[in-house]
């Protein structure tokens, strides 16, 4: 795993007995895009949980840059380099569109003016900035799920989480999010980890994908290869059984 932007060396958690993840081991190289999936409870946002933050693990290193970030506060990870959206899109309420993402930018910028500045450009390359002095609150789901990738972009991160900000959308617009998610990594090489339930977004996007089940890695490989895998059928067509 060496030179990798992320690395994950047999990470575990588990809540009051009942193990979330185990063993789980897997990098992403700077500039790639991965994708994680598996089933809803497979364990994917504990992961991302444990590589911001949320919580240390109870096994295993989590890895920026060859630094191992495990255990630090979410603040700290930030400092890192670490950004990340939710899967329940919460904006801050009573701020506006541009507010919301200010409050990202200060995480780097010390001027409230060129925090400012950082989040138009923002706003901009996400089709929001008309919307900038919008309450956030009032936002459309897709337009909420464009904020939410704007405030990770704010804080001006190496590495970019992004939970499932493709689910909810119509086709047409995860064609848009995917588009600016290339374009993105293509022209600041930002590394990218996603989780995504809408697999032509992974399809289109992932180089590599790590498939968890049951809070264990069953699969790793490219798209094609992982749409092949008989583990990861077994287990979105249902014959698998738990460990």
């Amino acid at each position: 795993m060496s030179g990798a932007r992320l690395a994950l060396a047999g990470i575990g958690k588990s809540f009051r007995g009942l193990r979330a993840v185990h063993d789980v081991s897997f990098s992403v190289p700077a500039g790639a895009i991965h994708a994680l999936i598996g089933p809803n409870g497979a364990g994917k946002t504990t992961i991302f949980n444990m590589i911001a933050g949320v919580f240390a693990p109870d096994a295993g290193t989590v890895s920026l840059d060859g630094k191992v970030i495990s255990g630090l506060r979410p603040d700290r990870a930030c400092d890192a380099g670490v950004g990340r959206t939710f899967q329940l899109v919460k904006p801050f309420k009573g701020l506006s569109v541009l507010e919301n993402v200010t409050v990202g930018a200060l995480h780097r910028k010390s001027d409230l003016a060129e925090a400012r500045d950082s989040a138009s450009a923002i706003l901009t390359r996400l089709g929001l900035y008309d919307r900038r002095h919008q309450l956030a609150e009032g936002l459309t789901l897709p337009d909420r799920k464009r904020l939410e990738v704007a405030r990770a972009l704010a804080t001006e991160p190496k590495l970019l989480l992004l939970d499932e900000v493709m689910a909810g959308l119509r086709p047409t617009e995860v064609d848009v999010m995917v588009a600016f998610l290339r374009e993105l990594n293509a022209h600041s090489g930002l590394t990218i980890l996603l989780i995504e339930h809408v697999m032509r977004a992974v399809m289109a996007l992932a180089a590599e994908v790590v498939v968890v089940s049951y809070g264990e890695k069953i699969a790793e490989g490219t798209p094609q290869t992982i749409a092949r895998h008989q583990a990861v059928l077994d287990v979105y067509l249902g014959e698998a059984e738990p460990p």
